[in-house]
């Protein structure tokens, strides 16, 4: 009697690493962010940015075009296009994959819950990059604010997508609808109660933005007496605080 031959064992995945969690995920999170409706309709909003900022440049009114850079810098591309670019790819970082069931599959395999949450994180900032900072720089340029206005821009624009972007990663995490929530947090506190003093923007993405802003081209703004060093530092810690509490919520999370 011969012996049956039996198939050989399966063996179980192994635990992935940290980084190779952090590299799927952020493939995985980026190619579902980069849809033509988005780029269309936040590549218009930074349009408006670079048409105002154009407007003020050729204008024979103004004066101090290196004021007037900072202003509409400040007003448009720091207040409404780099935070609005970041809600709408950062909240649909998980937003995305718990709609179409992708989320689950990630949530059960063996993988820490940092690196998925630092993968959607880092594709939100990708994509929101050259969306959101592309105009808040060419609104500065045409505004001829010049080459120390441009940098400043810069600088204040890449804080504030990475800032905003970790906010706004756990902020899908927490609630359902996550735009309609951010938009809320934009205009109400970001927008009102950031202006109302020193200590509400101090709890406010657009205080240290702005303070950035403020310190690299010599310009007072109303709020923003933190020197531009201490407001990018700021920003960072916030970002690994935000990824930290999105990793808690995420492994807490009940995943259909």
């Amino acid at each position: 009697m011969t012996d049956t031959a039996r198939p050989p064992a399966r063996r179980r995945p192994g635990p992935v690493s940290p980084a190779r969690a952090w590299r799927l995920t952020h493939a995985l999170v980026w190619r579902q962010l980069v849809t033509r409706g988005r780029l269309l309709a936040l590549g218009l909003l930074g349009a408006v940015s670079v048409i105002v900022g154009w407007a003020v440049g050729v204008s024979s009114e103004v004066y101090d075009h290196h004021r007037a850079a900072v202003d509409v810098t400040n007003a448009l591309g720091l207040t409404l296009v780099v935070p609005i670019v970041a809600l709408v790819f950062a909240s649909a970082a998980f937003g995305d994959l718990r709609d179409d069931g992708t989320l689950v599959y990630l949530w059960l395999r063996p993988l820490d819950r940092w690196p998925l949450v630092a993968g959607a994180w880092s594709a939100s900032v990708t994509v929101a990059v050259p969306v959101a900072l592309v105009p808040v720089v060419a609104t500065a340029a045409v505004a001829r604010g010049g080459g120390q206005v441009v940098v400043a821009s810069l600088v204040a624009g890449a804080a504030g997508i990475v800032a905003y972007s970790a906010a706004f990663v756990l902020l899908g995490l927490l609630v359902r609808r996550a735009i309609v929530w951010g938009l809320a947090y934009i205009i109400v506190w970001e927008g009102i109660a950031g202006s109302l003093g020193k200590t509400a923007a101090r709890l406010a993405v657009r205080g240290y933005t702005r303070s950035i802003l403020a310190d690299r081209t010599g310009t007072e703004l109303a709020h923003a007496d933190l020197g531009w060093v201490t407001a990018l530092v700021v920003c960072l810690v916030a970002v690994v605080a935000l990824v930290a509490v999105a990793a808690v919520r995420l492994s807490r999370l009940d995943v259909d």
